[in-house]
């Protein structure tokens, strides 16, 4: 029989093309899978071999009929699909929501209202810029792509890790996009942003302020998608069983708090591991430390003006504090399988922001009108015509009966003779569903005014917002964005467009022009910063808490020579806090023998500071100058990782240069245990900042 899935893997539901369940005959296999022992065609005549074509002769030319080899050629030319224009770069996986009830208040949605309630879900984390098969820590928007199975139907709750977006108008879509990608002359850069094409426009359209501090803010490189929050962006009405509505903004907070790369990492990552995202969330599921968020909402009122305080709720480039409208929890994510297949599941999934579900409705953002019409529109050419919804992972998981027919790569087989409604030729069925039945009743709104090209006054402010994060900003954090403008407008050419761009940065903050234009050697232009809201402590992310540890990586550093019993014990207690240990030596195999034997998973060839989140350095590791590892050692300095060392493994961090704060050492293991921990909580070692940015940290002579 074909291999059965790992036990970490999950697949779509066993449902119909429409949306009815279904079991194999044994139960216990997943009749979508390939059957059978037997090689065969796809017709499903048995192949006695597939290595040799059908010739005339031992040295004979090859002949037409072997349809097998016709067939196989023919099916891995077209094995490739259009890859999405936009956040081709993703991973994905299984999971579950389950609603607490506490929005029952505010909406008809059993989703969301039903307390208990668990609804199966497939998410997808991309990036947004780059091509399938580029890095996934480049600098850039993250999205964050919820399909919510519901009983209701499909609702797909499509947003980034950013609350904010470039433009306010979706029409404005395919010029930033088109800005953004690599020049159509020589196709480069691959997934990034500095160059002339996407500053020019930013600075054009000033409305991408806000974004764009965003991106070069550290939510622009994130640790990992399990420790990073998700937006959907746009306000949604909700609407409740006595037809009340509200205004809400759903927001994703993971449990693992939101930590960030430093930039140093995120360019190594891309060439010693350009697959970090994806491998950290496959392992993590793989490991048992199942990522969660809490989902939440900001709810305001539904009134003629939707405005709160000033902010147009239907500006996707603007925010409301925090500490204006808390965020209630409403329930929380939990994925808990890997996919089983990457293309059927992860690059077919299609999302599509246009699927709601009764309770949930759309507001008037031009943003999200647009993309309620370009999501649909996509998949049509990417996925090869209107009947995207009827594959696996799209799949609704309650019954469908749309009166839709035929069309490119129909899976379903409909019966009857009236494909339409009313009818009485197939018995009156389909049959629409009212308010009490479930239907997707819209609740009345009054729509009205002129027919012009304009937006409101409201959109115009461009620059408070952006201002009013900045200054929310920590110092390293602030350090950071000053480091990133100055990197990518580094790789501008023309002059005019970095002078414009600073021209901008000067509305946001004076410091923050003025560090720039220094690090590009431009004169400082003149300007004054807007006004702005109180700075908002939520959109800080280094804010001295403490956070779980599940799923991160220590290196412990050893030898033949080295005290195993006190990594044995080091593991143990690493473990009770969701931590994997992974042993570094300089070659591979196995250290010692008997029940503290350690299996060598990483060596100085193989290994690089930014797979791991804290260093230690047993008793008795190898203190011989090897580069490999003191260029490991001196990077996790600099990326402010947690050290600690017993025994003589603390001479291997001097000879290194590796000191200062974030450093612990003791006799035995049990003496750095705790603080190593503490220090792991943190994330990083921001003490070490200052002392550590300017250059590399020499080796001791």
């Amino acid at each position: 029989m074909p291999p059965a899935p790992k036990p970490d893997q999950s697949a779509p539901a066993q449902v119909s093309p429409t949306g009815v369940p279904f079991e194999a005959a044994d139960g216990d296999r997943d009749p979508r899978a390939q059957g059978g022992d037997v090689l065969t065609s796809p017709n499903g005549v048995r192949i006695p071999d597939t290595d040799h074509a059908l010739k005339a002769g031992r040295r004979g030319p090859t002949l037409l009929e072997d349809f097998h080899l016709r067939e196989k050629i023919s099916h891995f030319d077209h094995e490739r699909i259009p890859e999405r224009a936009v956040h081709a770069r993703g991973a994905g996986a299984h999971g579950v929501f389950t609603a607490n009830g506490s929005a029952a208040s505010i909406t008809r949605a059993p989703v969301l209202a039903e307390k208990g309630l668990e609804t199966p879900v497939f998410v997808r984390f991309s990036t947004v810029l780059g091509s399938r098969g580029s890095a996934d820590t480049a600098r850039d928007t993250r999205g964050f792509a919820t399909k919510f199975y519901t009983k209701e139907g499909t609702w797909d709750l499509v947003g980034n890790n950013m609350p904010v977006f470039f433009i306010q108008e979706a029409i404005k879509f395919p010029d930033l996009v088109h800005a953004a990608k690599p020049s159509p002359n020589r196709e480069i850069p691959q997934a990034q942003s500095a160059h002339d094409s996407f500053w020019d426009f930013v600075s054009l359209h000033t409305e991408a302020t806000h974004h764009t501090l965003w991106n070069m803010s550290d939510r622009g490189i994130p640790r990992s998608y399990r420790m990073m929050e998700g937006f959907g962006v746009h306000s949604f009405r909700l609407v409740n069983e006595a037809r009340e509505t509200v205004l809400v903004q759903f927001k994703w907070t993971p449990k693992l708090g939101v930590h960030s790369l430093t930039w140093e990492e995120a360019q190594l990552a891309m060439g010693t591991d350009p697959d970090f995202h994806r491998r950290d969330l496959a392992d993590a599921i793989e490991a048992g430390a199942f990522p969660e968020w809490e989902l939440g909402v900001q709810v305001f009122p539904d009134d003629e003006e939707q405005m709160y305080e000033g902010i147009d709720l239907l500006d996707s480039t603007k925010i409301v504090p925090e500490e204006m409208v808390p965020v209630q929890t409403i329930g929380t994510l939990r994925l808990t399988g890997n996919p089983t297949n990457y293309f059927s599941e992860t690059e077919q999934v299609a999302y599509n922001t246009g699927h709601v579900v009764p309770g949930i409705e759309f507001t008037n953002d031009p943003l999200l009108q647009g993309r309620n019409f370009s999501y649909q529109d996509t998949q049509l050419t990417r996925l090869g015509g209107p009947n995207w919804t009827q594959l696996p992972i799209n799949r609704p998981h309650v019954p469908v009966n749309d009166n839709q027919r035929d069309g490119f790569m129909q899976q379903g087989v409909p019966t009857g003779e009236a494909p339409y409604s009313p009818n009485t030729v197939d018995g009156e069925s389909p049959q629409p569903a009212d308010w009490a039945d479930g239907g997707y009743v819209v609740v009345p709104r009054k729509v009205e005014g002129e027919v012009v090209r304009e937006v409101a006054s409201s959109f115009e402010d461009h620059f408070s917002q952006p201002a009013m994060f900045y200054a929310s900003l920590s110092d390293v954090e602030k350090t950071h964005v000053v480091e990133a403008y100055t990197f990518e407008l580094g790789k501008v050419y023309e002059q005019a467009i970095k002078e414009r761009v600073l021209g901008v940065l000067v509305n946001i903050d004076t410091e923050l022009a003025t560090l720039v234009a220094e690090g590009l050697g431009l004169p400082v232009p003149s300007g004054k910063p807007a006004e702005h809201l109180p700075p908002s402590p939520a959109l800080a992310q280094v804010k001295g808490e403490s956070f779980p540890l599940d799923g991160r990586l220590v290196a412990v550093v050893a030898g033949p020579d080295s005290d195993l019993a006190g990594i044995a014990s080091l593991r143990t207690a690493l473990q009770a806090e969701g931590v994997q240990l992974k042993v570094l030596a300089p070659r591979g195999g196995v250290l010692g023998t008997g029940k503290d034997q350690q299996v060598v998973e990483r060596t100085n060839v193989t290994a690089r500071s930014i797979e791991f989140d804290a260093v230690v350095v047993a008793d008795g590791a190898p203190d011989d100058g090897d580069i490999k590892a003191t260029i490991l050692l001196q990077e996790a300095l600099r990326q402010l990782k947690p050290f600690a060392a017993w025994g003589s493994g603390a001479d291997v961090l001097t000879s290194a240069g590796v000191s200062g704060p974030g450093v612990f050492t003791g006799s035995s293991v049990d003496d750095v245990v705790a603080d190593l921990v503490a220090a792991m909580g943190q994330h990083r070692v921001w003490e070490r900042a200052d002392l550590v940015t300017a250059s590399a940290v020499p080796p001791a002579v």
